[in-house]
């Protein structure tokens, strides 16, 4: 086993590298089997400890997982290399990327002529006419304003947060299913992740309390627009979640509002319901652009300080060239109405394909946002049949941890005319699968 995926070293730190750079160069795929600790101890000639130890170093650093009786595997996500989506193939249409339709975001215009800054930004990192655009956007709805900052990205922050109040080791209780990026993130910062379960109204206060009795130190959940699922908080909802919450008052609760301008649901967050650690995330990237890597943060007070002295020490400050961008964009009108339109554009696409879904009997959720989830039995099977009849859609493995399958599709650019033709083309995989695998 060992020669069979390379793994050599006489020490912890050397057989760990050697996995390291096996899962970098693709000689370890993801979701490969280790070879098992006495197994590999007995074929390198060093005890089990040496190798439980590098075992236990490459979960920390999110590289494999453990599986309880299947064994230790390489992550689905894990932290080296460059994982990237798979390529779409050629002549198919991609409903698997999760992202906006360009017809609705407005041409970028960077502002023109740029000067040459006389030194750093760092003693003024935010400008002001957009900290006060921020501050005016996350009033609107209900989210405090006293303490607020900005991000390189609503990941970018997320990370940051993550990584200024936990340690290794330290649980984080994540939305299942849930974004596939945040799931990617979260081992590779060497945190466990516990899964909370959600419905159309967004994580169950069951499932919450859950977590938190099991000891987690954060949470990082969507207000709206939850990806892949659809859901959103209710006034109600998000009530019992926090009167969940207010048991465990040393929990940072993370909110990633990242299509709030776009989602077609309200605003209930939990920033607003007087919490002692908080953080709400917004960025712009769904609404005015993939290539904007700018987000904004409204917290309490201990975290703002603990995010900034982050960020002092690594980037320092985000682009003022690209604050002042996002900044114009924001106080356009003519953007406005073209934000207002995709808002619209979007719920009607996402309801159009869960309505002719159900007309041939196939259940789908999508409450909010740009995506919508359709469980099915067998994922490879449903995303390949599709594929053959000209759709590509996305897996739901990348997005679970628990929960049962699924396919996400991505219904931003599709019209009700697709839907209908893509809801058919489903119904016939679906049927054929059926067929194939017995029911």
């Amino acid at each position: 086993m060992a020669a069979q995926y390379a793994i050599r070293g006489t020490t912890a730190k050397g057989i760990a590298a050697s996995v390291e750079r096996a899962v970098a160069d693709g000689g370890l795929r993801p979701g490969a089997a280790l070879p098992p600790v006495r197994r590999l101890a007995e074929e390198l000639d060093v005890s089990p400890g040496t190798v439980a130890t590098a075992y236990k170093e490459l979960r920390q650093r999110g590289i494999v997982v453990t599986k309880g009786r299947g064994g230790t595997v390489v992550a689905q996500g894990p932290s080296v290399g460059s994982r990237r989506p798979p390529r779409v193939p050629e002549g198919v249409r991609d409903l698997a990327g999760g992202h906006p339709d360009p017809a609705f975001l407005p041409s970028l215009r960077p502002p023109s002529p740029v000067g040459p800054v006389p030194g750093s930004r760092r003693a003024s990192p935010r400008l002001a006419s957009l900290e006060e655009l921020s501050r005016a956007w996350f009033a609107r709805d209900g989210v405090p304003v006293e303490h607020v900052t900005f991000a390189q990205g609503a990941l970018d922050c997320v990370g940051r947060l993550l990584s200024t109040e936990l340690k290794p080791g330290d649980s984080v209780a994540v939305e299942d299913p849930g974004f596939h990026h945040l799931l990617d993130l979260v081992p590779a910062l060497g945190l466990r992740m516990v899964p909370v379960a959600v419905d159309d109204e967004g994580m169950t206060p069951e499932a919450l309390r859950a977590a938190l009795r099991a000891g987690v130190r954060a949470m990082v959940c969507s207000p709206r627009g939850q990806n892949p699922v659809g859901g959103w908080f209710s006034r109600e909802r998000r009530d019992a979640l926090a009167g969940v919450l207010s048991d465990f008052p040393e929990v940072v609760v993370i909110e990633d509002d990242h299509n709030a301008e776009v989602s077609g649901a309200p605003s209930f967050p939990l920033a607003a319901a007087g919490l002692p650690r908080w953080a709400h995330v917004r960025t712009v990237s769904k609404h005015l652009g993939v290539d904007l890597r700018w987000a904004a943060l409204a917290c309490d007070a201990t975290t703002l300080a603990r995010h900034e002295g982050r960020m002092l020490l690594t980037s320092g400050w985000v682009s003022h060239v690209l604050q002042e961008t996002v900044a114009r964009l924001l106080t356009d009108e003519d953007v406005a109405r073209l934000v207002g339109r995709a808002q619209d554009a979007y719920a009607e696409r996402r309801g159009a394909l869960i309505g002719e879904l159900a007309r041939r009997g196939i259940a789908a959720r999508g409450e909010s946002g740009m995506n919508v989830w359709v469980p099915v039995r067998d994922e490879s099977a449903v995303v390949n049949g599709l594929r053959s009849r000209g759709w590509w859609v996305a897996a739901g493995a990348r997005f679970r941890i628990a929960s049962p399958t699924a396919v996400r599709i991505t219904s931003a650019t599709l019209t009700p005319s697709d839907a209908a033709r893509l809801a058919s083309d489903f119904a016939d995989v679906l049927g054929e699968s059926e067929a194939l695998y017995g029911g």
